[in-house]
């Protein structure tokens, strides 16, 4: 009987076998500092999934608002004084985990509360930054050499005014960082209607490239500086944690909008896009067959690195009191009610201080070992 024995040119053959993302899969696992923040990662989501559960409501099982006088100050594990708090204010877990306020107000149900805002926050304002940021850095990696005629430079200035007569009962605030947007849209109209016959006359002319535009685009909105454009835009609008995600998120697109164009630049010179034009593939097989999915590395690293910059935009925006709005709380907020107790309280400055810390470094040693994964070149052979 013949026995089948594992050699090393079995165990190459098998690892030439691993699909892609079993490869990434297996690069993560070997990275220890990955998985740690991986697992702190999942550790604040499921708080974050408690705390929607729990603090949400008109009678929610954590209180974060509920004020009891008589337990001010009171240290982490400490019990409540029932002589003095009615039995329904008291804490659901018998004890006051992280300590109350100068209110009475349970810290542990405020930080359930501020960790569901603060992932919120980041995964939703990172969702619209990518969102903008996909769609104009791939038209200016992909579309950047092409030459615009009169139409497309007339689209580029009217459509932008046009949409901001429309939404002239949406805040100028929105619609500023959303101008990028329409500027390539007004672009993308004109090219369409110099492809014409009718107006194919207009394409003997051209003016200016689509990638001059997008450069000048970066340019004005980086001679802002992005959390005092931020700090305004929220001083102006009205008090919201919706308001909060969206400026975060349409202030933020230049960052990915430059990931994806560096990458899509790179990759439209690869030999198999040359050869998808040869055999004549269209521009939308090209762009959603090859170029999307083979640029989905760099949208998923500029996201571990826009997820804590957006928590700590609103925790500082919170901390100046231009952030969440109260009774609700959030870690930058429960920062600022706990520095004026700094001596008498300290609890109410490093716990959320710490938890801060721990979600922005976790995400960017998960962010660090995604990058490595996804880089060919430093796998190990």
């Amino acid at each position: 009987m013949t026995t089948w024995t594992e050699t090393p040119q079995a165990d190459e053959f098998a690892e030439e076998i691993l699909t892609p993302w079993q490869r990434i899969a297996r690069s993560l696992r070997q990275d220890r500092l990955a998985m740690g923040g991986a697992t702190v990662l999942i550790f604040f989501l499921a708080l974050a999934v408690v705390g929607w559960w729990g603090t949400s409501g008109d009678d929610p099982y954590f209180s974060p608002s509920t004020v009891r006088l008589p337990d001010r100050f009171r240290p982490p594990m400490a019990k409540p004084n029932l002589d003095a708090v009615a039995p329904e204010e008291a804490p659901p877990l018998g004890i006051y985990v992280f300590g109350t306020d100068e209110l009475g107000r349970d810290v542990f149900a405020r930080m359930l509360e501020g960790t569901k805002i603060a992932m919120a926050v980041g995964f939703v304002a990172v969702g619209i930054s990518m969102l903008l940021g996909v769609f104009m850095g791939g038209i200016a990696g992909f579309h950047g050499n092409r030459q615009i005629g009169p139409a497309s430079l007339l689209g580029a200035i009217l459509f932008p005014i046009t949409g901001g007569f429309l939404f002239s009962g949406i805040s100028w605030w929105y619609l500023f960082p959303l101008e990028g947007a329409l500027v390539f849209i007004g672009i993308i109209l004109g090219m369409w209607l110099e492809s014409l016959p009718t107006f194919g006359f207009l394409k003997r002319h051209p003016i200016v490239n689509v990638d001059t535009i997008f450069i000048v685009l970066v340019d004005v909105q980086l001679s802002f500086p992005t959390f005092f454009l931020i700090l305004t835009a929220i001083a102006v609008l009205p008090p919201s944690i919706w308001n909060v995600m969206v400026v975060i998120g349409i202030t933020s697109w230049v960052g990915p909008a430059r990931f994806v164009r560096a990458e899509i630049l790179s990759l439209r010179e690869r030999p198999y896009i040359e050869a998808a034009r040869a055999i004549g593939a269209k521009d939308k097989r090209l762009i959603f067959l090859h170029l999307v999915p083979n640029s989905l590395a760099a949208v998923l690293v500029s996201a571990t690195i826009g997820v804590p910059a957006a928590i700590l935009t609103e925790a500082g925006l919170s901390f100046l009191g231009f952030g969440v709005p109260l009774p609700d709380a959030s870690w930058g907020n429960i920062l600022s009610d706990g520095r004026k107790f700094l001596f008498d309280a300290p609890w109410l400055m490093f716990i959320p201080g710490f938890a801060i810390l721990i979600v922005v470094l976790a995400f960017n040693l998960f962010g660090e070992g995604l990058r490595d994964a996804l880089n060919p070149r430093s796998r190990p052979k």
